[in-house]
C-alpha cells in the first residue's frame, strides 16, 4: 500500500483530505441534477499539486486539465461592462483573480466527471476554500445551473451585493460562446 501511495504522490495523486465548502461535515454533497448523494471520504483518490491557471474555470495540475465543477467563468476574450459602462476583459479578470488566490499553494481536486474535451470536471480546493465558491461568491463566475445548483446561493449573494460581473452588464459565458 505504501508503494502505491508513493507512486500516486509522484504522479500528483494522493488520497483526498477532508474539505469544507460545497461538502457537508461528512465530506458528502447532494447532486441536485441527478438527485444522487455523493460522499468523498479521505481514502477517495484526489488530484493534488501546484497548479497553473488556464482561464477563469480551468486549471492544470501536472499536465492534466481540470474544469471547475458547477461554475462558468467568462472566456478570456470576453468583454463585459463595469458599473460605469466601461468595457473590460472580464474573463482575464477572473483568471487573474484565480491565479492570485491560488498562488503557489497546493490545490486538491475531487473528480466529479470528464467533459468532452477530456478535462476532469472537479471540485477543487486551496486549503479548505472551494475555488468555485470563491469565484462565484466574488462575482467573477456564475453558477452553471445546467450541471449543479451548488453555487446558486453564492451567486445570489454576489448579485445582491453588485460584486464583479454583477456590478455592470455582461453576457452569460455559455451565451457568449454560442455567439462567438
Amino acid at each position: 500500500m505504501l508503494k502505491w501511495a508513493i507512486i500516486l504522490l509522484f504522479l500528483g495523486i494522493t488520497p483526498a483530505i477532508a474539505h469544507t465548502g460545497g461538502l457537508d461535515a461528512k465530506g458528502c454533497h447532494h447532486d441536485r441534477k441527478t438527485g444522487q448523494y455523493h460522499c468523498h471520504k479521505p481514502e477517495d483518490a484526489a488530484y493534488v499539486g501546484i497548479t497553473s491557471v488556464i482561464d477563469g474555470d480551468t486549471i492544470d495540475i501536472h499536465g492534466q486539465r481540470f474544469r471547475l465543477f458547477g461554475i462558468d467563468a467568462p472566456e478570456s476574450k470576453q468583454l463585459c461592462n463595469d458599473a460605469t459602462g466601461q468595457a473590460y476583459r472580464c474573463g482575464q479578470v477572473a483568471a487573474n483573480a484565480l491565479y492570485k488566490m491560488i498562488g503557489r499553494k497546493t490545490v486538491s481536486c475531487v473528480k466529479k466527471d470528464m467533459d468532452r474535451y477530456k478535462r476532469i470536471v472537479a471540485q477543487c480546493f486551496v486549503q479548505s476554500q472551494d475555488l468555485g465558491a470563491y469565484l462565484v461568491g466574488q462575482g467573477l463566475a456564475v453558477a452553471y445551473v445546467h450541471y449543479s445548483q451548488d453555487y446558486v446561493a453564492a451567486e445570489r449573494t454576489a448579485r445582491s451585493n453588485s460584486l464583479g460581473l454583477w456590478a455592470g452588464e455582461f453576457q452569460m459565458p455559455w451565451d457568449w460562446r454560442k455567439a462567438n
